[in-house]
């Protein structure tokens, strides 16, 4: 039976903490619990800082509890298209400050001790059809990364790749042990961690910033970070700078050893893989079936398609143990949004572009160092408030006419039944309701969930996501469960009942 969960989350202990129930005081507050919120939370409150992190649910319970656990500077094929679009300087830096992230992550699990799984192995990125890949390898060894092209005999995958490049002294890690690593060091050093404490409203004041939670207790801090997957509600107008991407994942066992490396591929449909420890020597993750979000009528064909490919490439019918989707954004020059958020008092990090591990951790010593006033050398490639080039321009225009239109027409979607005795078990989507549209759900136990499937953060309609059982936003990704809960911003208030 296969276990709706990441590999990760079911297989670590996460310490727990409480909600926040009293107003409270800090120097700098943190909001969210993933990697990039408790990575810098440990820096600063190890650098002399009183520090208050908030978690709206469990920390590293959403995108950082499902990642692919890749610490790697190795991201796809993207320094040949740095060079083309950013001039060698941009390219240099990222490539720097991704790499001295690999190093950053290994030496913070040594210091710290954390059991983590953590292994140095090559990472490899591939082609079966006709990519670039010469040009990658020699853009990328100029810039001084550990990058050579090699043969597919290398790979180990069952597959005619027609080249590959092999970055060397990569990391692989257990994410969820590694963020329960960070959270109790964290904790050891004096910082204090609020679980179940979803920010709503962040306030500027003469003295800082203040910041309330649904639960109507606040926070008062001299410096706040939003450091959630996308910055809440509309600060910095990031909803409208990025565009959000789903991809999916499968823990399986197969019949032989899996390959010892990480790989991803760079063709149309993208396969990342690893091994999966916990799984002995034929345990492999594999993730992939990318798509924005909510743009996806059957979310269940991109696990299908993940088993197939397994399946194709060992010739064998294999039952993934596990299997979970992540969410991540992507911005429209290829670098993270990482700073003061313009308009706002506060700082930021967001557009990851799903290497939140490498990313995340640059992030992290951007954002300490912003508070602490020092320089790091990283901030202005990150730089929260640019523009960006003509590219990135014509490409927010075309993503944000793709939400108009969303917005305009997605209200239209196909009714699947004229009442609520037509929702079955293990089913869910729109329905005729009395006067208006209902987004219901009838869960394995028979119970009954309904909600109005209008996003909370701008209004736009909401999709349902079979396989993951949740409402999913196509204009800025915001994510619901069944009920109704916010499971990933922009929106900050939950779903509204039909009967309300």
């Amino acid at each position: 039976m296969t276990v709706q969960n990441s590999v990760w989350l079911a297989t670590a202990s996460m310490p727990q903490y409480d909600a926040l129930d009293t107003d409270l005081n800090a120097d700098v507050l943190i909001v969210g619990g993933g990697v990039i919120g408790l990575t810098t939370a440990l820096f600063l409150q190890q650098d002399g800082a009183d520090v208050i992190l908030l978690e709206a649910g469990r920390i590293g319970a959403r995108t950082s509890g499902n990642t692919t656990g890749k610490v790697t500077s190795q991201h796809g094929a993207i320094y040949a298209s740095l060079l083309d679009r950013h001039g060698r300087d941009t390219a240099q830096q990222y490539a720097a400050a991704n790499q001295a992230a690999v190093e950053d992550v290994a030496d913070l699990v040594r210091r710290l001790n954390i059991e983590c799984e953590l292994s140095r192995t090559p990472s490899f990125v591939y082609t079966t059809e006709s990519a670039d890949l010469r040009r990658e390898s020699e853009v990328a060894a100029q810039l001084g990364l550990p990058a050579q092209l090699t043969d597919s005999a290398e790979l180990a995958l069952p597959l005619a790749a027609t080249a590959v490049v092999r970055f060397d002294n990569q990391v692989q890690l257990h994410p969820s042990r590694y963020l329960a690593g960070l959270a109790s060091a964290f904790s050891q050093a004096g910082g204090r961690v609020f679980e179940h404490s979803r920010v709503t409203e962040v306030r500027d004041e003469a003295d800082g910033v203040e910041a309330a939670t649904e639960r109507g207790c606040g926070v008062r801090a001299s410096h706040t970070i939003l450091a959630t997957l996308l910055p809440i509600g509309s600060v910095g107008g990031y909803f409208a700078r990025t565009r959000p991407n789903q991809s999916h994942g499968i823990a399986v066992r197969l019949p032989v050893d899996a390959p010892a490396g990480m790989a991803i591929s760079v063709d149309e449909r993208v396969r990342s893989t690893r091994p999966w420890p916990g799984g002995g020597p034929t345990g492999l993750i594999v993730v992939g079936g990318d798509h924005e979000t909510g743009d996806q009528t059957d979310t269940d064909a991109a696990y299908q398609g993940l088993v197939d490919w397994v399946g194709s490439l060992w010739n064998v019918s294999v039952q993934p143990e596990y299997r979970w989707s992540a969410q991540d954004y992507s911005t429209p020059d290829l670098l993270p949004y990482v700073g003061k958020a313009p308009g706002s008092p506060v700082l930021v990090a967001t557009g990851m572009h799903k290497w939140g591990l490498s990313n995340g951790t640059v992030a992290a010593g951007i954002l300490c160092d912003t508070v602490l006033g020092r320089d790091n050398p990283w901030s202005s490639l990150y730089d929260a408030g640019r523009i960006g080039d003509a590219h990135a321009v014509a490409q927010l225009v075309k993503d944000n006419l793709k939400v108009g239109k969303e917005f305009a027409t997605g209200h239209a979607r196909r009714i699947l039944g004229v009442g609520m005795d037509h929702v079955e078990v293990g089913e869910g989507g729109l329905y005729d309701g009395d006067e208006h549209t209902v987004g219901a759900y009838r869960d394995h136990d028979g119970a009954l969930h309904t909600v109005v499937p209008v996003c909370t953060h701008l209004g736009c309609p909401l999709h349902w996501n079979q396989a993951d059982t949740t409402w999913d936003c196509n204009c800025h990704g915001s994510r619901f469960t069944p009920d109704g809960a916010i499971l990933d911003g922009p929106a900050m208030a939950p779903l509204a009942k039909p009967e309300d």
